[in-house]
């Protein structure tokens, strides 16, 4: 479970944003990210909360040691990305929580302007940025809702055959404008204090991947709008507490797993039982193209049947969900 320790208050009773962090063995980002939270605050008043997500690179006695005004929750093993952030909402005291990825950056300006674009804006529940990654390029920041459709479309490469679905990850038009999108990514996560007591934050049952795209759904059913606003940029790494894991334990495979789960649970809560039985038929045919693609490029047997082992992999992990209802962690 978690220990918790206040090593600082910041602010008055309420304050204007709480910035909530989720570390999982990146201690070697956290200098870098405090110092862009301390550049971007600009006379907002700031509440800091650290969840510590079961590190084993050292990160919990860096944390202990350093100077930076935060409060601190330890949990001896990793709960997860949502429930990890559903820890900080019984602390927090921002008319705004900001969830902030550990390898996300912030600009000088970000944390002013959007704050100040939603005080504007009440209408808006939820806001994201322009994401780009270290060598200015543009990452996925304005996104469309997942469905059966556009899932297998996305695995096959066949978006001829239904041209008016939309990509998740649409990325041919000018993210020079704010837009009202479907969701955005958790890395720079803005959320109005007012949506948290209606709604929540994330469904413990999303152990990492989807669990901002249900919330996003359950904002909009809830009457306010998803934002997305390309007048500042977070610069987003991207990957790196996957990348420790695979390091430090040697089980980075089970990340893709755990996309594959939350993927399940996702159109099974939102697309309902024949939603599901449709996705799984929709999986196993996705591969079987791809198997066929591969025997026709000589890529060799053994490669083209690692699809077949993927679909495989898909249904066990289906079956231990009980049909899209129970995590498996």
């Amino acid at each position: 479970m978690a220990e918790q320790e206040s090593q600082l208050v910041v602010g008055a009773a309420t304050v204007d944003i709480t910035i909530v962090l989720v570390n999982y063995n990146t201690c070697h980002l956290l200098d870098e990210l405090f110092a862009s939270v301390v550049r971007a605050t600009k006379g907002l008043s700031l509440q800091l909360i650290v969840i510590d997500n079961g590190s084993a690179d050292g990160s919990v006695e860096y944390l202990k040691s350093s100077s930076y005004p935060y409060e601190l929750i330890v949990n001896k093993e990793n709960v997860g990305f949502g429930r990890a952030n559903n820890q900080a909402l019984p602390l927090a005291r921002g008319r705004y929580v900001l969830l902030l990825n550990t390898d996300a950056f912030v600009s000088e300006e970000t944390l002013t302007c959007t704050v100040a674009w939603m005080d504007e804006h009440p209408e808006c529940g939820v806001l994201g940025v322009k994401l780009v990654g270290r060598d200015g390029k543009l990452q996925p920041s304005c996104r469309y809702r997942p469905n059966v459709a556009n899932i297998f479309l996305n695995k096959t490469g066949f978006w001829m055959l239904l041209p008016f679905v939309k990509a998740v990850d649409d990325m041919t038009w000018a993210h020079d404008a704010i837009r009202e999108c479907d969701w955005v990514p958790g890395c720079y996560y803005l959320i109005r204090r007012e949506v948290l007591r209606a709604v929540g934050l994330f469904d413990p049952r999303f152990f990492m991947y989807y669990e901002e795209v249900d919330h996003c759904i359950r904002v909009k059913q809830a009457g306010w709008k998803v934002f997305f606003y390309p007048f500042t940029q977070v610069v987003h790494i991207g990957g790196e507490s996957a990348k420790s894991v695979a390091k430090i334990s040697k089980i980075g495979r089970q990340i893709s797993a755990l996309q594959v789960e939350s993927e399940w649970l996702f159109i099974r809560k939102h697309h309902g039982v024949g939603g599901l039985f449709l996705h799984a038929f929709l999986v196993v045919l996705a591969d079987l193209i791809q198997l066929f693609k591969d025997l026709l490029r000589w890529r060799g047997w053994s490669l083209a049947m690692q699809n077949l082992g993927r679909s495989r992999s898909a249904l066990s992990i289906l079956h231990k969900t009980r049909w899209g209802q129970v995590p498996t962690r």
